[in-house]
């Protein structure tokens, strides 16, 4: 993966702190159907809608049970996934992006982004780093799954390798959810435990209500749901970038920003 961090772009306003998902136009397709989703960046589920550019991404597979396939598009294209599925049953499909910049013009700035994720004491470890209050660089990487019901949804959410995932213990298109959707955060082979995740409910008017929870000790989170509402889940880690990175993009901090979303049958 460290061979592609220097495809990063530098961003003049702090657009780290949007969400950025897959959105699929219908999280429910026929046997037949053709998978079509949106990348998209922006707040409140609600945001701009992104072309199919193989220099922003790492990663953009489509997986059904075993099969798995690179996801290939017209350049410039949206929506930026349109492909058939490749069988029957719960298809995933990942996006990773590549590494992108955002500087901070002060302190109180970072300091909202860091109090809205829940990282914690930030600022002590930036003293103690002795970084400056002002015009320092945050890099960034975004690791999406979406999944999608065709025909009879069976099927299981999967880790895909990516180096933070959220991956669902519920079928959300099958199993009973009467106790909610259960999900599980990892970061690498580990699973996170006690982080903050928010959940983005949208109503089939579009209303949307954000809501935070926190996974357990073995990083598992219980999100209630209700039908026909589609949902967003954005889990964020913060760490020290390599020095590799730091030397290509001159960051002094890393997000790495995982996201789900899914839908919920009528």
């Amino acid at each position: 993966m460290r061979a592609l961090v220097l495809a990063f772009s530098v961003l003049a306003t702090p657009l780290a702190a949007h969400e950025f998902w897959l959105e699929p136009l219908a999280y429910q397709v026929a046997a037949d159907g053709r998978l079509e989703a949106e990348i998209v960046n922006g707040q409140y589920f609600e945001g701009a809608k992104l072309s199919y550019l193989p220099q922003r991404f790492v990663r953009f597979e489509h997986y059904a049970g075993i099969r798995r396939a690179d996801v290939e598009g017209r350049l410039g294209s949206t929506p930026a996934l349109n492909a058939p599925a490749l069988s029957a049953g719960l298809n995933v499909v990942i996006y990773q992006s590549s590494i992108a910049t955002v500087t901070y013009d002060d302190w109180e700035s970072f300091q909202r982004f860091v109090d809205h994720k829940d990282f914690g004491d930030v600022r002590s470890r930036h003293d103690a780093r002795a970084l400056p209050d002002a015009g320092f660089r945050e890099a960034y990487g975004r690791f999406a799954k979406t999944l999608i019901n065709v025909g009879d949804g069976v099927g299981r959410d999967l880790r895909t390798g990516l180096e933070t995932e959220i991956v669902a213990l519920t079928n959300p298109y099958t199993d009973d959810l009467t106790d909610g959707m259960r999900v599980q955060v990892f970061y690498g082979d580990d699973v996170r435990a006690d982080t903050q995740l928010e959940i983005f409910d949208k109503a089939p008017d579009d209303t949307v209500v954000i809501t935070t929870t926190r996974t357990d000790s073995d990083g598992i989170a219980v999100v209630p749901v209700i039908a026909g509402h589609s949902y967003m889940l954005d889990a964020v880690l913060l760490r020290e970038p390599s020095a590799e990175l730091a030397s290509g993009t001159e960051a002094v901090w890393e997000t790495l920003w995982a996201n789900l979303t899914f839908g919920v049958p009528d």
